[in-house]
């Protein structure tokens, strides 16, 4: 059964209900978008339904396609735990897992550490997709979500990975020519640079000291949507930035940063998500331990300087 076509026809099926579309299905799995179509086609008739309505320029599911796509997501994944009872997964893992991961923490991090997890592991089949914005897992397919912060959204189990708060910093240029903030309060007369990680709020800072919890609403002249550019900004001089340490490490380590309020950070470990079912599966329960292991002391581990 594990490799009945019928199975394989499912799996090219929910991944071209998930994009909506045969082109990125294809690219996903590796085959001609003419491949995939023939598949379908032949799904479409051993079923006996019409899955998917096609134009020239979209891709739509039909009523039973829906109806094929629900049953189908579940199917899949019990073929897959029986998969991972009938064999020692703790020694070698085999089978599809899908991850995905915010794209800085994604590029630094998870992807080399998932090359090495191949490596380790190499009959798992690994899909990696790095978005800025928080998945559903369930309804996206996804087996794990790596993100900064746990929010628990109804259904998730979070599985605790590394810890990783988020700190203040700005160059010495700018600290040197502005003063040096001696309290949270005073971080709303400096200039910050501002942006938004996925789901985090935008412009409010809340940050855990000495004295508890302070918040404080910053403001500034340059914000954007993207980490690499308010990082460049910062070391260029234009203001005080909050991103994980992990993320400055080189650079506080280089001098080219200075921590700001040192006693002061806000707490943002970074957790995998999976969906309840999916927490039992032994090679999600092999992938959380090599990322754990990995990210506390491998050669990317998020505190390597």
């Amino acid at each position: 059964m594990l490799n009945d076509p019928l199975v394989g026809d499912l799996r090219l099926f929910c991944e071209v209900a998930r994009r909506l579309s045969f082109v990125a299905a294809a690219q996903a799995f590796g085959n001609s978008q003419t491949h995939v179509s023939k598949r379908i086609a032949l799904l479409e008739k051993t079923l006996g339904v019409k899955l998917l309505h096609r134009t020239t320029r979209r891709v739509s599911l039909t009523t039973d396609g829906e109806t094929v796509n629900r049953w189908a997501r579940a199917i899949l994944q019990d073929v897959d735990s029986m998969r991972d009872d009938l064999s020692d997964l703790r020694e070698s893992p085999r089978g599809s897992l899908r991850i995905s991961a915010s794209l800085r923490l994604g590029r630094s991090h998870i992807a080399p550490i998932v090359s090495l997890m191949k490596k380790r592991f190499p009959e798992l089949e690994i899909w990696l997709e790095l978005v800025d914005r928080r998945v559903n897992l369930v309804e996206e397919g996804f087996d794990l979500d790596i993100r900064v912060g746990a929010a628990q959204e109804p259904g998730l189990i979070a599985h605790h990975i590394a810890a990783s708060p988020r700190v203040l910093c700005a160059s010495p240029v700018y600290l040197d020519a502005r003063g040096r903030p001696k309290s949270v309060e005073e971080l709303a007369q400096h200039e910050c640079l501002v942006f938004r990680e996925r789901d985090e709020p935008f412009g409010v800072w809340r940050l855990l000291g000495p004295s508890g919890w302070g918040t404080v609403k910053v403001t500034g002249t340059l914000a954007s949507n993207h980490s690499d550019v308010v990082l460049r900004w910062a070391r260029d001089g234009h203001g005080i930035v909050m991103v994980g340490h992990w993320y400055v490490a080189e650079a506080l380590a280089a001098g080219t940063l200075e921590r700001v309020l040192p006693a002061w950070e806000q707490p943002a470990d970074v957790w995998a998500m999976s969906a309840a079912r999916a927490a039992q599966s032994a090679k999600v329960r092999v992938c959380i331990e090599f990322l754990k292991q990995e990210l506390a002391q491998g050669e990317f581990a998020l505190w390597k300087y």
